[in-house]
């Protein structure tokens, strides 16, 4: 890969410095990098490969003549829907990681394993998937190349760093308060989530979906370009600090048995089967953490009916789900 000029905009937050992490870890071809963040955060520190940067703050002109060849963006879709554009106007590319553009039907949403030949169709701004939806099409598309699929029915288990770095703080400060029996407080969830769990992401919306719900549904259709697939979701939040899991039952046009779903997955990039029940052997998002793979287990098919799965399916939500498919995406480009 040619050596490329490349900024990271919400370089402070949370994932910004997973996609910094993830850059230096994957040795992505950088001639020089750039740093850009609100005003709240311009003039802080950031190390890039043993280097200092200072970053600077964001503004509509801060990618006019600076010879940027992509920028990675994590500022949350306010910012996104603002920026993207003048930064695409400026002749970079633009990966973005906010929902802002994620069903603009002149963005293409890209998991480079399931739908890479979209990134050609790009004109100027690519947007990154949710989370959720990541992990699970990778899943997916192992099988739909063999056999098409026709239903998905998912619930998810999604760790509290889904909501960024004040739902980490939630979480331990009600653990303290457990713990120390102290008053128990919450305002970024809903309801406590220490010692509990919360089937409510994102707000409610059509038919008493949620909008995290709702762009699994739709999110899936636009990636595996195919709207015949039928989806339904259940998105929950547990009192994991980070990695999301999924419970996953498919329906297939044709049978694809244990043993077969097995070799998929298992010669399928980036997806590894832990499967080995009777040791006790299947992933959980502890030993999933900072792994760039998304994980398969509990393989089995359904008692009910012979052409349909069950699987369970965990992946590392601030990597793949959001750090590093943005810069997988940025090395397809």
């Amino acid at each position: 890969m040619s050596e490329k000029v490349v900024a990271v905009v919400g370089a402070t937050g949370a994932v910004g410095r997973e996609m910094i992490r993830t850059l230096e870890r994957k040795n992505f071809p950088v001639k020089s990098i750039r740093f850009f963040a609100s005003q709240r955060s311009e003039g802080k520190d950031i190390q890039f490969k043993g280097e200092t940067y200072t970053v600077e703050r964001l503004t509509e002109t801060c990618f006019d003549k600076q010879g940027i060849d992509i920028a990675l963006f994590s500022a949350g879709g306010d910012t996104s829907k603002h920026f993207a554009p003048f930064a695409a106007k400026a002749g970079v590319v633009v990966v973005d990681n906010s929902s802002a553009w994620r069903m603009d039907p002149e963005v293409p949403l890209v998991v480079p394993e399931v739908n890479p030949e979209d990134v050609k169709l790009h004109k100027g701004i690519i947007a990154n998937p949710n989370c959720s939806t990541i992990q699970m099409v990778l899943a997916l598309k192992a099988i739909y190349d063999y056999s098409k699929i026709t239903r998905v029915i998912v619930s998810t288990y999604q760790a509290v760093s889904g909501a960024g770095q004040k739902g980490v703080n939630e979480l331990w400060h009600q653990m303290r308060a457990i713990m120390n029996a102290e008053p128990v407080k919450y305002s970024k969830f809903p309801k406590q989530i220490a010692l509990n769990v919360i089937p409510h992401i994102d707000i409610f919306q059509d038919k008493n979906f949620t909008k995290e719900e709702l762009k699994m549904v739709k999110e899936t259709a636009k990636i595996m370009h195919d709207e015949n697939i039928k989806v339904t979701a259940t998105c929950v939040r547990v009192p994991v600090m980070r990695g999301h899991s999924e419970s996953i039952y498919i329906e297939t046009e044709k049978k694809v048995s244990r043993e077969k779903a097995i070799e998929l997955f298992g010669n399928f990039p980036n997806l590894v089967v832990q499967d080995d029940p009777e040791h006790n052997i299947y992933p959980v998002p502890l030993e999933c953490e900072d792994k760039f793979e998304t994980f398969i287990g509990r393989i089995r098919e359904d008692l009910h009916n012979e052409n349909a799965l069950n699987f369970w399916c965990v992946s590392d939500n601030l990597l793949k789900g959001a750090a590093s498919n943005t810069v997988e995406i940025a090395e397809l480009l």
